[in-house]
């Protein structure tokens, strides 16, 4: 319907409707009428516009009364008492008197017709939207005030969902009645609610609720064949960023147990802002994400380097897009950290002042199949941005390291360790404070098993899970990316800092979750274990017992105590990797990488007798490179090397067993 037609009728209504309430007050009070009565036609008329006028002062006809509400009902009663003032304002100027109990019978009238008509149409309008039959019953979980808008929102005949019920842990709430909607129970009878009363949909409307209490809800709700779904934040409610009917799925990140780590926002600020900051692998899932938290904190210059220029690229643009106005200078580099005269070059003419060293390889099997790359990337990169780092002056360096590097089983695990004992070492030769960052599996990253789970289940299933037993720490992308750059503020030099994840989690419970949350049945899609990959533990550990430190530098961040470094072993693997196959280095990895110096040579082999020649030479040339200084150490390196506790003995053993 136009607005001219329905302004049209709304006008001619209320006309009626005035005429009508003052004449049948008459009717009422003295059971005749007179319509040439004086009094009664200036009375009407005077009601009649004043109506008029006030109802346009309060936009009675502008109002949508499909959806209509208290508001409402409000600006009707303040057009209406108003419009009979101003009767009674005019009787007494006209007649000298003022009928009192007329007026008082109109007043009553008046505001059951206006009233009740809105009313009329908005129950017709409710009765007749297309296809209201068909919206989907919803439960909501949570009677409060969060829980009232939402059924408020869906009430609406535009709504695809029909709210039918509440649940609500409180026993006061319990039987009563909310917008017309009754309260059943508590979360414990979710699963009977809803089978009894053909739930479709599950909304729950508790915005500041904790991950474990979220979690008994879920855990609830996935009882059901309902879909679940859960509304907006509050910080995104109180922004308008989102409205309360915006509401979304259940996502995974959501069950994970426990509460997000806040950032220090002032210690943050002291050290970024204003300042350059390089990211590598700045196009990676952590990378980009470092990328858009650090410039919420207004650097002057952010330098995003990556291999891959298609993702250095679109983490550009978002960023220019997000932050184009905010004064910072965005600058790509696409660069190999495996190519150690580029990184030079890059750091001498960026300077920068804090580097988050987020390039890494990171998928376990594929590392187990090549762990020449590991080597490459992981190790000798790090070890080449971190030369850089030093001998250009950056102030802080955060390398992201993970949990697979505590008792390594894995050739990717073994590469990180590594990296991390180089790390700590370049921190005791530097005025660069050199800090490593360990934290477990990230939740939607790339190479994470969610995006693998989700294509299984769209293809129809099974979801393969490698063990039942096997167990995981997660952690959201936003989430890594905080502690990382908390990391930096917190960074005094050496220190290895390590989140508090909470419980790990079930791999199976996750498929399971995930499958639910997309609104199958687990026995639709089914769940088949396919044994453990190569490098692979049932379970992760995110410090070595002798690393472990109780105290929290912050509120759920450890750090590790530091480890003696077997620098020159590291250098000489780094030096001679090419040289050993496969089997072999990844032996020499582990060995190293788990503190077996002594073992390493028996897992890497013995020398045949056509090798011992070759042997006796490349132990001397490893000696000879791993004794050398770099450009950013000086003479400092070969001293901390000898002086760490260690054998100064290189890996002569290993080395001879290598082709």
């Amino acid at each position: 319907m136009s607005y001219r037609r329905r302004l049209t009728i709304l006008l001619l209504l209320d006309s009626l409707i005035v005429i009508t309430a003052i004449f049948a007050g008459r009717v009422l009070l003295e059971a005749s009428i007179d319509v040439k009565n004086f009094t009664l036609i200036v009375s009407s008329l005077a009601l009649l516009a004043s109506h008029h006028v006030f109802a346009h002062f309060y936009k009675l006809y502008k109002k949508a009364w499909e959806y209509a509400s208290i508001g409402e009902l409000i600006a009707i009663a303040k057009a209406v008492s108003l419009s009979i003032a101003t009767a009674a304002a005019i009787q007494q100027l006209l007649v000298h008197d003022i009928y009192f109990r007329l007026l008082a019978v109109t007043w009553m009238l008046h505001m059951l017709f206006i009233g009740g008509s809105r009313l009329c149409w908005r129950v017709y309008r409710s009765a007749r939207i297309p296809g209201g039959d068909g919206r989907k019953r919803t439960l909501i979980v949570g009677a409060g005030a969060a829980g009232t808008m939402v059924a408020r929102q869906l009430l609406q005949p535009a709504s695809e969902l029909r709210p039918v019920a509440f649940v609500d842990d409180d026993p006061a709430k319990h039987k009563l009645d909310i917008l017309g909607l009754p309260v059943l129970g508590g979360i414990d009878r979710i699963e009977e609610i809803a089978r009894e009363m053909r739930i479709d949909n599950i909304v729950i409307a508790i915005p500041s609720l904790g991950k474990k209490a979220l979690q008994r809800i879920f855990d609830e709700c996935a009882k059901t064949q309902a879909k679940t779904q859960i509304m907006p934040k509050l910080e995104d409610l109180a922004s308008g960023r989102l409205s309360v009917s915006a509401l979304r799925d259940v996502e995974v990140e959501d069950l994970l147990g426990r509460e997000p780590v806040e950032l220090d926002i002032d210690s943050i600020s002291g050290y970024v802002t204003g300042r350059t900051i390089l990211v590598t692998g700045a196009g990676g899932s952590i990378g980009s994400e470092i990328c858009r938290q650090v410039a919420k904190f207004g650097p002057k210059k952010l330098v995003l380097l990556g291999h891959g220029e298609n993702s250095i690229y679109s983490i550009e643009m978002e960023l220019r897009d997000m932050y184009g106005d905010a004064g910072i200078e965005m600058v790509t580099e696409i660069a190999d950290i495996q190519d150690e005269d580029k990184m030079m070059q890059i750091m001498k003419i960026h300077r920068p002042d804090v580097v988050y060293h987020a390039a890494a390889h990171k998928h376990v099997p594929l590392m187990e199949r090549n762990p020449e790359e590991a080597v490459k990337n992981n190790l000798i990169g790090t070890m080449n941005t971190a030369r850089a780092a030093s001998w250009h002056g950056v102030h802080i360096f955060v390398m992201i390291s993970t949990d697979k590097a505590v008792n390594p089983t894995s050739v990717m695990g073994a590469s990180k360790r590594l990296a991390e004992m180089y790390i700590q070492y370049m921190d005791g030769i530097s005025r660069t404070k050199f800090v490593a960052v360990r934290f477990g599996n990230v939740l939607g990253s790339r190479g994470s098993v969610i995006p693998r789970f989700r294509k299984q289940i769209e293809a129809g299933g099974p979801v393969t899970v490698t063990h039942p037993d096997m167990v995981r720490y997660f952690m959201t992308i936003p989430e890594a990316s905080r502690l990382v750059i908390q990391a930096g503020a917190l960074a005094k030099g050496g220190e290895i800092f390590v989140l508090d994840m909470g419980e790990p989690v079930r791999i199976v419970d996750l498929a399971r979750n995930l499958i639910r949350m997309s609104g199958y049945a687990v026995e639709d899609i089914g769940i088949r274990f396919i044994g453990i990959r190569p490098g692979e533990k049932l379970f992760e550990e995110l410090m070595n017992p002798e690393e472990v430190q109780e105290r929290q530098v912050y509120p759920k961040i450890h750090i590790g105590k530091s480890q003696r470094v077997p620098i020159r072993e590291i250098e000489d693997l780094a030096e001679n990797y090419r040289r050993a196959d496969r089997e072999t280095l990844r032996a020499w990895m582990l060995a190293l990488a788990n503190g077996r110096t002594e073992a390493a040579p028996a897992a890497a082999g013995e020398p045949g007798p056509a090798e011992a020649a070759a042997a006796g030479a490349l132990a001397a040339e490893a000696t000879a490179a791993s004794a050398s200084p770099g450009p950013d150490a000086g003479s400092a390196r070969p001293a901390a090397a000898s002086g760490d506790g260690l054998s100064a003995k290189t890996f002569a053993p290993a080395a001879s067993a290598v082709r």
